[in-house]
């Protein structure tokens, strides 16, 4: 019995060792690799979706990560902190978008360069962005005018002769 338990413990640690073999493999090919580089800000309406860890494109390609999120307690607006890598001058005037991966997919944040001379330095806040939009809310907004649209037959600037003054009732 003594025997039997030894060799199931040794099984185990063999399974993971190799488990742990593959975690790392899987973590150093991965793709993502740590960026350096200077931190700048972003205040937004609201981030939907957008998380830590998140994704920062430049033209399509990822130049930078969401570091932090935080509430301003005075404007009550989401704060982002993002890293950009050094080689990348951003002007002054460039904006920061919350955009989706997909219809289904997370969400990144886009930045799109202005003309500005002068460049953002580091712990700046770049102060034109845009917030997500909620296609749940974009839904709502069409189902709703779905419902108050006139009638086939109906225009909608007279309302039904049921309703005008003075109508003859039947």
């Amino acid at each position: 019995m003594n025997r039997r338990s030894i060799v199931e413990v040794l099984t185990g640690a063999v399974v993971l060792l190799v488990a742990a073999g593959f975690l790392v493999y899987a973590v150093a090919h991965s793709g993502r690799t740590a960026l350096s580089g200077y931190t700048l800000y972003a205040k937004f309406d609201h981030i939907d979706g957008l998380g830590i860890g998140a994704d920062v494109r430049l033209a399509g390609v990822t130049v930078g990560s969401v570091n932090q999120e935080r509430i301003d307690p005075k404007s009550f607006q989401a704060v982002v902190a993002l890293s950009v890598r050094g080689d990348i001058k951003l002007p002054k005037d460039s904006a920061a978008i919350v955009t989706s991966e997909s219809l289904l997919g997370g969400k990144y944040l886009s930045l799109q360069p202005g003309g500005d001379e002068t460049v953002l330095q580091p712990g700046q806040t770049i102060t034109i962005t845009q917030s997500s939009v909620s296609i749940e809310e974009l839904l709502g907004k069409f189902i709703f005018s779905m419902t108050s649209a006139p009638k086939p037959g109906q225009t909608s600037s007279s309302p039904p002769a049921e309703a005008q003054p003075g109508a003859a009732k039947p």
